[in-house]
């Protein structure tokens, strides 16, 4: 692979079979996929770094019917897969995509693992969301990036972009699910003590020659898998820090695109097809605007680079944007602080506190209005249906120093920061709390009142917290109640984070078919305009109905491109 040092380097009659222009996790797929199939490829970026959002993800990729799935759910089908699809999306997507999607995961997946260095494994326990619904399952679908060695990228390690500092421990060290539980459990048992000790020693040493540490989980080792297996192709070039100006199009279709950087301007001629990889709309200021009105930009904790610019771009050259879905954008329930160097950091609260035991939703007023175990996308759809109050996540001191509560970190210390402030409240009382907070006491005191009797019960009757199978798995089954979900809020001090709905990408976005070919107003293809990722409109209808639903469709969706447009003659 070529890294261009500057656009100039890009002579000015390049030609290239394919183009893609975002290096997000479908992006990077999409031009590897092509490379692998003996393409010539240019990958445009137009930030500094590779990895787009899936860099600061979980890097979990829903794509059932693998064989890594019959390691943990022999049992589970595609067609059990389809039903689920269908009874939790219905007519909010066409079926047929969904189809195409379910038919070709496996495949593509094939490819990944037997062709690259991107390879992947089965939670052992990673339910759908809607685990209600049938056709769901415990496991098997969501699969996970295996860890990956950063130093293996070499000079290419600075191109992966760096994990959201507040995800990261002691300066840079990044950890998964399992690290954290062995890292809390390090006093208590002997296997943790030496997992611990072995994450340290190597983060240690790490920090010897590195600005962070290069054992590279989740999202980032998936980006780092697909950076380190696209540099052993030649026939790619990266350009970084580049933006599209323009796309050429004629009666055959997409003939070439205008490049920009730091003043240079290059044409590049494309042969096949250009793929739109981007990362969604959700920065551009007009189309959020009219998407996600009321939503402010400063609570969305995505990367940087989906600007939309390359939206218009493509809407000039005769895409249009699909018409169904539940909602425009998938969503998380998030926090905000200012970090020290001004800047703002956004935290989303998927998982590791909101529906623990000791922990409580209220709105302005102090009602619960929400069920806490519920899915992120749910939970934060129901943030914006407060009227624009303030809501709050509200714990005693045994959840905090249990569990943490957002950028407060389990073992209850180091508060003082975050209470100087204000990202953390504390009181000594509910009443000082709820004063604190603006709202009434009685009402916070009666919210509380409730979700304690309920954790001695067992059964949340208002909301129904911890009643699914996916709920259980976000609870804390070693707390020993009736409900893993549900715990008392008894001991002082009372602490409070206020939360607000923040996008975590795009549901809606271009129109295609099951070759990801963009779709024109008459719905026919555009010769040689493909969308993936979040570029293209979601086969989930803006449904939210497992971990990895979107890079999962995004890699099977970058397969299908690549192959099509391998075979495709023109220009």
């Amino acid at each position: 692979m070529q890294v261009l040092s500057s656009l100039s380097a890009l002579p000015e009659s390049s030609r290239y079979d394919l183009v893609v222009v975002g290096a997000g996790g479908a992006g990077m797929a999409t031009a590897l996929f092509a490379a692998l199939e003996g393409q010539q490829v240019l990958l445009v970026e137009r930030t500094e770094h590779v990895g787009g959002t899936t860099a600061w993800s979980g890097g979990t990729t829903w794509i059932p019917g693998t064989r890594h799935a019959a390691s943990v759910n022999p049992t589970d089908t595609l067609a059990d897969a389809q039903r689920y699809l269908d009874n939790a999306v219905g007519e909010r997507s066409p079926a047929a995509l969904r189809q195409t999607f379910l038919d070709h995961g496996a495949q593509a997946l094939e490819v990944l693992e037997t062709r690259s260095e991107v390879h992947y494994r089965a939670y052992p326990k990673h339910p759908d969301y809607l685990s209600d619904l049938g056709g769901s399952t415990l496991n098997g679908r969501a699969l996970e990036p295996l860890p990956f060695d950063g130093r293996r990228l070499g000079a290419l390690f600075p191109l992966v972009r760096p994990p959201i500092p507040e995800f990261t421990v002691l300066g840079g060290m990044m950890v998964d699910r399992s690290d954290i539980h062995h890292l809390l459990a390090l006093g208590k048992n002997f296997q943790s003590f030496k997992h611990a000790v072995k994450l340290l020693a190597r983060h240690a040493s790490d920090r010897l020659r590195h600005p962070r540490g290069t054992r590279l989980v989740m999202g980032n080792a998936l980006v780092g898998r697909l950076l380190h297996s696209l540099s052993q192709h030649a026939n790619v070039t990266l350009a970084l820090q580049t933006s599209v100006q323009k796309i050429e199009r004629n009666a055959d279709g997409i003939q070439s695109l205008t490049l920009l950087q730091d003043g240079q301007r290059r044409t590049v001629a494309v042969r096949k097809g250009l793929v739109l990889a981007s990362g969604g709309f959700n920065r551009h200021p007009q189309l959020r605007q009219d998407l996600l009105p009321g939503i402010a930009t400063e609570w969305c904790p995505a990367a940087p680079g989906h600007t939309g610019e390359a939206h218009d771009l493509a809407q000039r050259a005769g895409a249009h944007y699909g018409q169904t879905g539940l909602s425009p954008a998938f969503w998380a329930p998030v926090s905000k602080r200012q970090r020290a160097d001004g800047s703002t950091a956004v935290f989303p609260h998927f998982m590791m506190d909101r529906a623990k035991p000791g922990m409580l939703t209220v709105n302005q007023v102090g009602d619960r209005f929400v069920n806490e175990s519920t899915s992120y996308h749910l939970f934060a759809l129901a943030l914006q249906q407060q009227a624009h109050m303030a809501t709050y996540l509200v714990c005693d001191a045994r959840a905090l120093r249990q569990y943490g509560m957002g950028m407060v970190r389990p073992g209850g210390k180091g508060l003082k920061p975050f209470l100087a402030d204000g990202y953390l409240v504390q009181a000594d009382t509910l009443d000082a709390l709820a004063d604190q907070l603006g709202m009434p006491a009685a009402r916070l005191q009666a919210s509380v009142a409730k979700i304690n009797t309920y954790a001695e019960t067992g059964i949340d009757p208002d909301f129904q917290r911890g009643s699914t199978a996916y709920s259980q798995n976000m609870g804390d089954l070693s707390a020993g109640g009736k409900n893993p979900n549900l715990g008392p809020l008894r001991e002082a001090p009372f602490y409070a984070v206020r939360l607000y709905p923040g996008d975590i990408g795009a549901s809606t976005g271009f129109a295609t078919d099951g070759d990801a070919r963009v779709l024109g107003e008459d719905h026919t293809p555009i010769p040689g305009l493909y969308a993936v990722g979040n570029d293209m409109h979601s086969i989930m209808g803006g449904v939210y109905t497992a971990p990895g639903i979107t890079l999962g469709p995004g890699v099977v969706f970058a397969y299908l491109a690549a192959q099509h447009a391998s075979v495709r003659t023109f220009a």
